[in-house]
């Protein structure tokens, strides 16, 4: 099974490289193909797993039942996202658009590469690493359209990412460092290593390895406050990187905090790694709830939903017990897969109407049957509607916090929640569900329209046809609307073993 592990890596990103010397028309192909085999063999590594505990391939590459759960994960949004990109880009004949397309493809594909192999690198150096690569090649995704405003985004990012980079790498260094005073001078940063010499490990120094992990990958992650480059970077990129960058990139780096809380909790316990997640998670979730209050972007409203989110994982982990565990596991794979469903459906209505600007969109139902239809589906699926799967993880997490002796938490969750709900629901229904001047949009760039009032967008705008921008892009929906449905009502019966069994491993790692 090792041979898998190699081939997972290997396989993107030699479509990476591909997609950049082949025709566009062949490129276009090979990103879902990539994906789709991406999530086979992901899919393939889960029965192996759950039978032996875990799969090595040599020292470098090693999967537990954690690694397999962000695996899906990302896997599964990179064949979205690649069925959706063959519908949403619409490039030039010429030599211009043909230099798009390469760049798009090929960094759209190494891109998912470096963040299916954060999951597989055996230790914190490695996955340091991983995460480092996913920086530089998603700040080039995020500046691709070489406008103002994503050069600006990009680099921001670049500048807060790099910090935050920085930061955790340090962490990464000062648990080396912890390390020395068991295994010498000299050795490999493994998880099985450090986990097996956790009892031995100084605890202040881990502690102080703990709290620079979480303020350096939390930066990636989108934690409160170190957040402030995500509504840029999210609002800016193209929407196949906006889906990306939400649905997979944060997990990502939410995997990385998970490894060093598995650490640090054998070393010092389980109490200080939970109170740093709780002070994150409601900050984060806090902040994001109110922001989602007064948003007239539609891709800024999604990227502080991914905040709320992440807030969310933080606080499930910081309830500590396994029920909230495999709630929080779930939640990763099923805002994965509802995030990237509701980037799809931005991208399809800012395709249609030309703006991002929700006080000019009206109508997006009437105009997009299918693809406006699924948008609600899945901002429903980001409120934590039932049937969809974040209702049913979302339940996990507040059950688990319930049996928590504080469990006043889980109250306060629940009550941002809603508020976040609010905000999401009213600038939803006002978008895609209400008529009269929907009918009508202005067709112009993001720039402009943001300058415009709805009273001359209405003198001024030509009538939207009905009809969907590409069926690709509802394929693409179609998929993430039909895992969250498949997450939400039955889980299979074996990625429930995997979610049991990498909660074990966060609980008693």
């Amino acid at each position: 099974m090792g041979a898998l592990l190699v081939l997972l890596l290997a396989f993107p990103l030699g479509v990476g490289v591909v997609s950049y010397v082949v025709p566009v028309r062949v490129a276009k192909v090979l990103a879902p193909v990539a994906g789709a085999g991406a999530f086979a063999l992901s899919i393939a590594l889960v029965p192996s797993v759950l039978a032996h505990g875990h799969i090595s391939a040599g020292s470098e590459l090693r999967v537990d039942s954690l690694s397999v759960v962000f695996l899906i994960a990302t896997s599964f949004l990179y064949l979205a996202t690649g069925v959706f990109s063959a519908g949403y880009l619409h490039l030039d004949a010429g030599p211009t658009g043909a230099r798009y397309g390469r760049r798009f493809y090929a960094g759209m594909n190494v891109f998912c590469w470096a963040m299916l192999a954060a999951p597989l690198v055996s230790g914190l150096a490695l996955l340091w690493v991983a995460i480092e690569v996913t920086t530089v090649v998603s700040a080039l995704l995020v500046a691709i359209d070489d406008t103002d405003t994503a050069t600006e985004a990009a680099w921001k990012y670049v500048l807060i990412a790099s910090m935050g980079l920085g930061i955790s790498l340090l962490a990464t260094i000062v648990l080396y460092y912890a390390g020395t005073s068991v295994f010498g001078a000299g050795y490999d940063l493994s998880y099985a290593k450090m986990l097996a010499a956790g009892h031995h490990l100084p605890p202040e120094v881990v502690r102080l390895a703990f709290v620079l992990a979480v303020l350096g990958y939390g930066t990636k992650m989108g934690l409160v406050p170190m957040h402030t480059w995500l509504p840029d970077a999210h609002s800016e990129a193209p929407t196949p990187v906006s889906a990306l960058l939400s649905g997979a990139l944060l997990a990502t780096s939410f995997y990385a905090i998970l490894r060093f809380y598995q650490i640090t909790t054998v070393a010092v316990g389980s109490t200080f790694p939970r109170n740093v997640l709780l002070v994150f998670g409601l900050a984060s979730l806090l902040l994001a709830a109110l922001y989602l209050l007064r948003q007239r972007d539609i891709k800024r409203m999604l990227a502080y939903s991914s905040i709320e989110h992440m807030g969310i994982l933080a606080i499930g982990m910081s309830f500590g017990v396994t029920l909230a565990f495999i709630g929080v596991l779930l939640h990763v794979l099923a805002h994965a897969a509802a995030k990237g469903t509701a980037f799809f459906g931005a991208g399809s209505v800012v395709r249609k109407f030309g703006t991002k600007d929700m006080t000019l969109l009206r109508g997006g139902v009437g105009a997009l049957p299918w693809s406006g239809s699924m948008l609600v589906a899945a901002v429903l699926a980001l409120s934590a509607m039932p049937p969809f799967g974040l209702f049913r993880s979302e339940f996990l997490i507040v059950s688990g916090g319930l049996s928590d002796p504080r469990y006043g938490v889980a109250a306060v969750l629940v009550v941002l929640v809603m508020l976040a709900f609010v905000g999401l629901a009213w600038s939803t229904t006002q978008t895609m569900l209400t008529s009269g001047p929907a009918d009508v949009a202005l067709q112009a760039t993001p720039d402009t329209a943001l300058q415009a009032t709805p009273d001359t967008a209405l003198q001024a705008t030509p009538r939207v046809t009905k009809g969907e921008v590409s069926p690709w892009i509802v394929l693409a929906m179609a998929l993430g609307i039909a895992a969250l449905v498949l997450l939400g009502v039955h889980l299979p019966a074996d990625l429930s073993r995997l979610l049991d069994h990498a909660a074990h491993e966060l609980s008693t790692p």
